[in-house]
Order: structure tokens, then sequence, then C-alpha cells
């Protein structure tokens, strides 16, 4: 806790001693702001012609009016911050609700992808069959070709003429 400090300070021409926990800076910008208001009011020309108790009354207004402006624009600062903050956290939850569908996104990527390879791979088994079906088949009907030759080309010993010739 702070301890009570005293202060000089000169308001309206006048020295004051304040007391307070306060800094001495704060108390002598107090004690400013109290002359400023009193300079303002001076510097209007019916504020002269008026008593005392009147003029006081109107710097006590003046300061009030102050006040509750300050305190306006406050609440009305606050009232801002809690729209922003309330604009954040919906944009937070917004932002957290996309990572988890890009991450569900991802995910079904790579199942789609390691599907996909496996296709890939059942295509390239059944090409690979493909082509050694073709290849077995383009054998044997070479084979076949080779018999058929072979066979119009036979040499019956005891003869000696060809077998089936051309």
């Amino acid at each position: 806790m702070n301890k009570q400090t005293d202060t000089d300070v000169i308001i309206n021409g006048k020295k004051y001693t304040l007391s307070g926990y306060e800094s001495n800076d704060y108390m002598q910008r107090v004690a400013s702001y109290l002359n400023k208001k009193h300079d303002e009011l001076v510097n209007q020309t019916d504020f002269r012609y008026l008593d005392k108790e009147t003029q006081n009354i109107l710097m006590q207004l003046n300061i009030a009016d102050d006040y509750f402006k300050l305190k306006n624009q406050m609440k009305n600062k606050e009232s801002e911050d809690d729209t922003k903050n309330n604009e954040i956290f919906d944009l937070k939850h917004e932002i957290i609700a996309l990572q988890t569908k890009l991450e569900a996104c991802e995910k079904e990527l790579e199942e789609e992808k390691t599907k996909y390879y496996e296709e890939e791979k059942k295509n390239i088994r059944i090409e690979t069959e493909l082509k050694d079906l073709r290849q077995s088949a383009e054998n044997k009907k070479d084979l076949a070709e080779k018999k058929k030759k072979i066979s119009k080309t036979m040499w019956l010993p005891e003869t000696g003429r060809k077998f089936g010739g051309d």
C-alpha cells in the first residue's frame, strides 16, 4: 500500500496542500486540470460578471460534464471491446472448425491416395498378366504354325517322299 503524501499545488493562483495516497505527479495533474477549466470559464465574457457562487457551480457543472462524457466514452469502449472479443471468440471457433474439417479432408485424401495406389497396382498386375497371356498366346500360335509347317514337310522314310506337301 502506498503511503500518504502531501503535495503543494496552485489552483486559481492560490497555494493548497493536498494529502493523499496518489503520487505527487498525479496530484499536480489534477490541479492543472482544475486550472485549465477555470481558465476556460474565465475567458468567457459573461462568466466574469457572475457572482462567485454561480461561478463555482458552473465550474462544478463543467467538471461533472467532463466526467460523465468520459464515463460514457469508457462504457462505449468497453462495449466495443466486448463486441470485438465476441467476434474474436467466434472467429477462433470458426478457425478450429475449419482446421478440423481440413484434417478430415486431408485424412480422406490420404485414404483415397492409398486406394488409388492399390488400384494402380492391380492395373499393373492385370496389364502384366494380359501381356503375359498375349505373349503366351503368341507363342502358342507360333508353335502351332511351326507344328503345321513341320507336319506339312514331314518325310516318310519308307517312301522317300514328303508327307502332306505343298
